[in-house]
């Protein structure tokens, strides 16, 4: 299955990758947008053009999108009711982009539309790679330290629990990322339940994706 992701560096988008496959339930083969992006502006910035190009241009049968929430709001429940829209989420505000870019375009490629999946790491991608390794992160802590006024914890101490440093190189950043998710065995239910609203908005996308036959 053809799929292209669009993230905030290439650790990410490796991790992406591995979930992706392990919800589809086949390989993926990676498509290359036309631009690349770090860090969250960027992303937003580029997304209506790798959407196109992908559509137009491409036979990916979709594009995977992850940010950082950093310290942004944390997509819920709530923002799942139809026509809701929260200005300072940034999932919603991705999926708002999605929407506006490709409710107009024309078939194409073989295809009606190209499929997406939208996730939110909340503060940060490494806090999904401690999933099942260390129970006091998670997104609900995230929420209520910072309802207290207090973070429970840090970005930057989230890369030093996983990469033991917190200015580690890109092959460390991938490996460890690779490993995290492999960790899971393709079973993300643990996942989902610690990161609701960003991971578990991430797979309810991608499970809506059609099944394609493999070969």
């Amino acid at each position: 299955m053809k799929v292209a992701l669009l993230s905030e560096s290439p650790a990410d988008e490796a991790a992406l990758r591995l979930v992706a496959e392990g919800v589809l339930g086949r390989p993926v083969e990676l498509v290359q947008p036309p631009l690349r992006a770090r860090g969250w502006p960027s992303v937003a910035q580029v997304l209506p053009v790798v959407l196109r190009h992908l559509h137009f241009r491409t036979d990916a049968a979709g594009l995977v999108v992850t940010v950082d929430a950093d310290d942004t709001v944390v997509h819920t429940a709530e923002h799942e009711r139809p026509g809701y829209f929260h200005p300072g989420c940034r999932l919603c505000e991705l999926r708002a982009i999605v929407r506006q870019t490709v409710k107009h375009l024309p078939p194409a490629n073989g295809r009606v539309r190209l499929h997406t999946a939208v996730g939110l790491a909340v503060p940060a991608i490494e806090a999904w790679y401690l999933c099942g390794r260390d129970e006091t992160v998670t997104e609900a802590a995230w929420v209520a330290g910072r309802e207290r006024g207090a973070a429970p914890y840090t970005r930057r101490e989230l890369k030093q629990r996983v990469y033991a440093t917190t200015h580690p190189s890109l092959p460390l950043e991938i490996e460890r990322a690779e490993a995290a998710i492999r960790r899971h065995g393709g079973d993300y239910r643990r996942l989902e339940y610690d990161f609701p609203g960003g991971f578990g908005a991430l797979v309810a996308d991608l499970r809506r994706w059609p099944v394609v036959p493999v070969g």
